[in-house]
């Protein structure tokens, strides 16, 4: 999706939603105020926040959209990533106001009166905010924006305590029964979990986050079927923000490869990736492998001695790079150990001394790489 495009459906959105919630905030505390019901004003006060949200995600997108420049090369993208750290602060500030509110009620109760009035608006909200949720929530996803995404849990959110203030409404009107502070606490709780939900995705997305399965996978299906590639290795990726990955990988070629065999290869790849992923690598890096028609029958004895002390420990996921030239007398070769491994740094350790053991001749490198794709 072209940037101009995706900046347009979050605009739109968001004004959606700025219009819509002060349009409910302003009927709701209105109808709270005259009915004595601290629900329903805390309502108001969600959609009046639900509408900073919005505006919050204009002004992020908006940001996040100006062109790289010498200062920031790789762009604003990320801006996108702190309005939805915003965004979940405002949720969670919400949900502690509701139960501190909602608490004060439990100490010190006060009767509520409801009107018919009150409640049908109560009920068109519950409505309303389900159809704003959802809608945020499907257009964030086309549009990749968390922050939007974000925007509709807030709505659905608001749509819970609504709907929790009707029950309590029907429940004192038809058997005399105050539950609305304790439906507003317990409400409540629900809204500060959302709100560390968003916060705990939104910085994780700013840390860096392990590339999800099925896309690693599939990039590397990509960049195996270039001709020339014998396998696909250590792909990493940065995010600079929604639609914004840059990468890179590390390729198995034939040993007997040229430098302008390589360049070409390179450019396939990159292109390849682009056109299909939307992912700009910035760098490919090359493995040479010995050539899978090699009968040396000294390739052979030493990727076999390679091949046993590696499998001897469980903690290696894979093992890649793995090069061997008896005509120098040298080896050298990737493991990836598994993060759960109790001491990575002392495996590699045993690792590196058994090879070094068993090849006394050879010069042996081994690599300690992080498990950081599957």
């Amino acid at each position: 999706m072209a940037d101009n495009q995706r900046e347009h459906i979050i605009i739109r959105t968001s004004l959606i939603g700025i219009i819509g919630n002060i349009a409910l905030a302003a009927v709701k505390a209105v109808i709270g105020l005259v009915s004595n019901s601290i629900a329903i004003v805390l309502d108001a006060v969600n959609n009046l926040s639900d509408a900073l949200s919005s505006a919050i995600t204009i002004i992020g997108a908006k940001l996040a959209g100006r062109t790289p420049n010498r200062a920031h090369p790789f762009g604003y993208g990320r801006v996108e990533y702190f309005s939805t750290i915003l965004i979940g602060v405002i949720v969670l500030f919400a949900g502690i106001t509701s139960l501190r509110e909602s608490f004060g009620r439990i100490i010190a109760p006060e009767t509520p009166s409801y009107e018919t009035i009150s409640l049908v608006v109560i009920a068109i909200a519950v409505v309303a905010k389900v159809a704003l949720g959802r809608y945020f929530t499907l257009r964030g996803k086309a549009a990749s924006s968390a922050s939007l995404v974000a925007s509709g849990t807030d709505a659905l959110m608001d749509a819970a305590i609504s709907a929790s203030t009707l029950a309590a409404a029907l429940a004192f009107i038809f058997f005399g029964i105050s539950l609305e502070a304790w439906l507003g606490a317990l409400i409540s709780l629900v809204i500060i979990k959302a709100g560390f939900d968003i916060l705990r995705e939104a910085i994780g997305k700013i840390l860096g986050e392990r590339i999800d399965a099925d896309v690693a996978s599939s990039i590397k299906q990509t960049v195996c079927s270039v001709k020339g590639v014998r396998g696909a290795y250590d792909l990493i990726l940065t995010d600079f923000g929604p639609e914004r990955l840059w990468g890179s990988i590390h390729v198995s070629v034939d040993e007997h490869m040229t430098a302008e065999e390589i360049d070409s290869l390179t450019r396939r790849i990159e292109t390849e990736v682009t056109k299909k992923h939307q992912v700009f690598l910035h760098t490919v890096g090359i493995y040479s492998a010995n050539a899978s028609d090699v009968a040396d029958p000294e390739v052979k004895r030493v990727r076999q001695i390679v091949e046993e002390i590696t499998s001897a420990h469980s903690h290696i996921k894979e093992v890649h790079g793995l090069f061997i030239d008896p005509s120098v007398k040298q080896v050298s070769f990737d493991v990836v150990i598994d993060f759960d491994a109790p001491d990575r740094q002392g495996e590699w350790q045993e690792i590196y001394s058994a090879a070094k053991r068993a090849l006394p001749d050879y010069k042996v490198r081994v690599a300690l790489d992080a498990d950081i794709s599957d």
